[in-house]
C-alpha cells in the first residue's frame, strides 16, 4: 500500500471514528465544516484524498488535530515519530512546504508543525474555531505573517503569537527562504 493510501484509509477510518464519537450526523458535519454531505461521504469510504484546507475544516469542526485524523497508529504514552512518518500536507514546485511533525489531543488538540517557503510563496488560511491559538518561531529568513488583514515582519529568531480565529497568511516576501516551527493549540469541542 502506498502512503498515500495508507493516508486516505486513515483519514477515512478517523474520520467515521471521530464524527461517531461526537454524535454527528453527515448533514452535522458538513454544517458545521462547511464542507459538502457528499465530499464528507467519498472521505469515509476512502474514494477522495481531501485538499488540505477541507481536512482542516474537518478537524476544526470535530474539534481534533489533523494528525488526530491522519493517525494510523494509537500509540503509547510516550510516542516518538520518525521523519519518514511525518506527513508533508503540501508543497509547491518552488520547494515551499509545510509538515505536520506531531500532535495530541491531551487538553485540547495541539498540533507542531514545520514550515518552508521559498521567496515569492505564501499559504493563506481560513479562521479557525474561536479560542485556537498559533505560536510561531522563525529560524530563518523574515516571515511576513498577516493577520486579519495586517502584516508582522517576524524576523529569523522571532516568536509570535496570535488568536486564529480570523482570516490570516503566512508569506515569504525576501530573498531567501522563510523556515518556521508553528504549534496550534485548538479548544476543545463541548
Amino acid at each position: 500500500m502506498s502512503d498515500l493510501d495508507q493516508l486516505t484509509q486513515s483519514l477515512a477510518r478517523n474520520l467515521k471514528r471521530w464524527r461517531g464519537e461526537r454524535g454527528f450526523t453527515l448533514d452535522a458535519l458538513a454544517a458545521r465544516a462547511g464542507v459538502s454531505r457528499g465530499m464528507i461521504i467519498q472521505i469515509e469510504q476512502a474514494r477522495t484524498n481531501p485538499s488540505v484546507g477541507t481536512t482542516v475544516k474537518l478537524a476544526d469542526a470535530l474539534g481534533v488535530s489533523i494528525t488526530t485524523l491522519l493517525d494510523y497508529e494509537q500509540g503509547p504514552q510516550v510516542r516518538v515519530v520518525p521523519a519518514d512518518q511525518t506527513v508533508r500536507m503540501w508543497s509547491t514546485p518552488a520547494g515551499s512546504r509545510t509538515t505536520l511533525l506531531v500532535g495530541t489531543e491531551a487538553g485540547g488538540p495541539l498540533e507542531m508543525w514545520s514550515w518552508k517557503l521559498m521567496p515569492g510563496d505564501g499559504s493563506s488560511s481560513d479562521p479557525h474555531p474561536d479560542r485556537t491559538t498559533e505560536l510561531l518561531h522563525v529560524t530563518a529568513g523574515e516571515l511576513t505573517l498577516v493577520v486579519d488583514g495586517e502584516a508582522h515582519p517576524v524576523p529569523a529568531g522571532s516568536s509570535a503569537t496570535f488568536e486564529a480565529n480570523v482570516a490570516h497568511s503566512y508569506r515569504n516576501e525576501g530573498t531567501e527562504a522563510v523556515e518556521l516551527i508553528m504549534c496550534v493549540s485548538i479548544p476543545p469541542v463541548g
